[in-house]
């Protein structure tokens, strides 16, 4: 496990060095607000950890509802009772394992391990623009359907899950990196997710905290190349005009 502090927000690592899987508790002035649950193995290390800074967990916001984001939902549930929980209203039918598609969405199905055994429910269904303590939500579809990505409107970091990733090299949601090919194996829809990594560039965020990778620092001009590689290989493959 490792930890690492932008700001007033906290990664915490798991399995760095292997298959990073990143959670983030975000510090308000008397609680935390967790991003992201991680694999069930991350129960214990997310609670040690908000034990080490003195506050407690109140709320748990999911970037979306994959099995590594969501896998000690119900570990944390049973360990904190009173915890809210959260997530796009899109995703939270993902969350029940129910990967069926809107009539006005592309039909591509949804690819990743879409979870079948987590019991927990939401307290909040988010959309875009709410407003979480410090956090905005920002509606980021096409890693999943119901992508969302949140801003702590204080620092500028911006906690993105799936839409980028960092490890085996920066990469929009759908792009193909050998080195960690799994973000873009999982991703629903390339053109979609394309279009929210757009939106998200343009935020100029201080700080760029993914769902897999180190954070990185001063990351627009970064993100808006990747974007831009995405949009070329995404016409040479013929989903752009």
């Amino acid at each position: 496990m490792r930890i690492t502090r932008e700001y007033n927000v906290i990664q915490v690592s798991f399995l760095p060095r292997l298959f990073p899987v990143n959670v983030y508790l975000v510090e308000e002035d008397a609680e935390l607000t967790l991003i992201d649950a991680g694999m069930p193995f991350s129960l214990k290390g997310i609670l040690a950890t908000a034990q080490s800074l003195n506050k407690p967990i109140t709320k748990v916001i999911l970037t979306h509802a994959h099995g590594d984001h969501v896998g000690a939902l119900d570990g944390l549930k049973n360990a904190l009772p009173n915890v809210e929980v959260l997530i796009s209203r899109r995703d939270a039918t993902l969350l029940t394992g129910d990967a069926s598609l809107l009539p006005d969405e592309p039909q591509t199905p949804v690819r990743g391990s879409v979870p079948k055994n987590i019991h927990t429910r939401p307290d909040h269904l988010l959309e875009d623009g709410d407003r979480i303590g410090s956090l905005l939500a920002i509606a980021t579809p096409g890693h999943t359907p119901g992508h969302m990505a949140f801003m702590d409107t204080r620092s500028g970091v911006l906690i993105a899950g799936d839409a980028y990733q960092l490890q085996g090299g920066l990469a929009v949601a759908g792009q193909l990196r050998p080195l960690f090919p799994f973000p873009a194996l999982a991703t629903w829809h390339r053109e979609t997710a394309l279009a929210s990594a757009k939106r998200l560039a343009e935020l100029d965020p201080s700080v760029l905290a993914v769902g897999h990778g180190r954070m990185l620092r001063q990351p627009a001009a970064a993100m808006r190349a990747a974007t831009a590689d995405a949009a070329q290989r995404l016409r040479l493959a013929g989903g752009l005009r």
